[in-house]
């Protein structure tokens, strides 16, 4: 929606042509815009969203306040059935959602039994490996429900619940980053928002790399002069830049970093000190969930500042609804003609690919 300038000190983005497409939306309608399914799509094939691999990760499934003790929650990533539920030790787990006796989904109606989670069909119980420790009719367990088969290894950062994704199952190669501010009295409490996306998760992480489109997606006034740096899992970038407020331009500094494809963060500086953690998980080949959650400064947030603050997380989500009417029908480019002043593409493309497990194994992780 175009900004209706208080002043000719008035900094902010202005109109440009995504924004039509969401200039009439207020309120719920533009939150049930960002989740909603996409009229007159084509095929993820034609796309080229199946030409990608899931990549692998740590990756958000649910907010920690999402999945209190003794529930069980049904979830859908990476093109599977998944069941998550919290024991009574507080610990969070996620398996592969069908009973391995008859297939029921133990995500709906299945029930919590200590730490293990009990099939509502047989009350067959499995533990967080995904092996059968218990069927209670049965004198024996049969030996190859005994194994471990379908067990996602978890962990808990950042108010959020992980899961690591690996495709042939392997071990997690890297730890969460995990951030002071988040639970801290004086940071507040997360403001959320949350995103389906049509597109394979690499569109969207390669934003970061792509300081072209910052002035015709979302009209800045010049193109950003962003460094970025890759090194084993984790890839870095810093941007200095005029930012722009109802009171006009000062300068920003916008610190960021992605930890694998699925943990993001980004620190910004200068109107108001503000954390976003992001988790981007995809659901499949060409659709993702997408959730930022910000916190500031109370002294900020709630004090002289609010107004900026608040002015701040509303222009950064109303960035990320630009960007996804252009993802949503983005189109796969393998050999992508890239410009000079397209940023480095390239080279992030390079570092990404180490995260698709069916193209090569990855390597210096640590």
């Amino acid at each position: 929606m175009a900004h209706d300038h208080a002043s000719p000190a008035d900094a902010r983005t202005a109109p440009v042509a995504v924004w039509q497409v969401l200039g009439a939306m207020r309120g719920e309608e533009l939150k049930n815009w960002r989740v909603a399914p996409i009229d007159n799509n084509v095929s993820a094939q034609e796309r080229g969203a199946t030409d990608l691999p899931y990549p692998l990760g740590w990756y958000v499934v649910c907010y920690a306040d999402e999945l209190p003790t003794g529930e069980a929650k049904p979830l859908r990533y990476f093109g599977k059935e998944l069941a998550a539920w919290r024991g009574e030790d507080g610990k969070a787990r996620v398996i592969d959602a069908y009973c391995r006796h008859l297939g029921a989904h133990m995500g709906y109606g299945g029930r919590v039994n200590g730490n293990d989670l009990e099939c509502p069909f047989h009350a067959w119980r499995y533990d967080e490996t995904g092996a059968v420790v218990d069927v209670p009719y049965s004198r024996s367990i049969p030996p190859q429900a005994k194994r471990p088969c379908g067990g996602w290894p978890t962990a808990e950062a950042n108010g959020f619940v992980w899961a690591w994704y690996h495709p042939t199952g392997e071990a997690p190669m890297w730890e969460l980053d995990v951030f002071p501010e988040v639970g801290d009295p004086d940071w507040t409490e997360y403001d959320r928002y949350e995103w389906l996306v049509h597109a394979p998760l690499q569109f969207m992480a390669e934003n970061a790399a792509d300081s072209a489109h910052f002035k015709y997606v979302h009209g800045t006034a010049t193109y950003p002069d962003a460094a970025l740096s890759f090194e084993g899992h984790r890839r870095t970038g810093l941007i200095k830049a005029k930012m722009g407020t109802p009171k006009g331009e000062v300068d920003g500094q916008i610190a960021n970093a992605s930890i694998g494809p699925g943990q993001a963060w980004t620190r910004f500086s200068g109107i108001s000190e503000t954390l976003l953690v992001a988790g981007t998980t995809p659901v499949e080949r060409d659709l993702v969930r997408v959730r930022f959650a910000f916190t500031q400064p109370r002294s900020e947030a709630e004090g002289p500042m609010a107004g900026l603050a608040r002015a701040l997380i509303r222009d950064i989500v109303k960035q990320f609804d630009q960007d996804k009417i252009i993802w949503d029908r983005q189109r796969f480019v393998e050999r992508a003609l890239i410009c000079e002043g397209d940023g480095p593409i390239a080279d992030f493309r390079r570092w990404y690919y180490q995260f698709y497990a069916e193209w090569a194994k990855p390597t210096q992780m640590a």
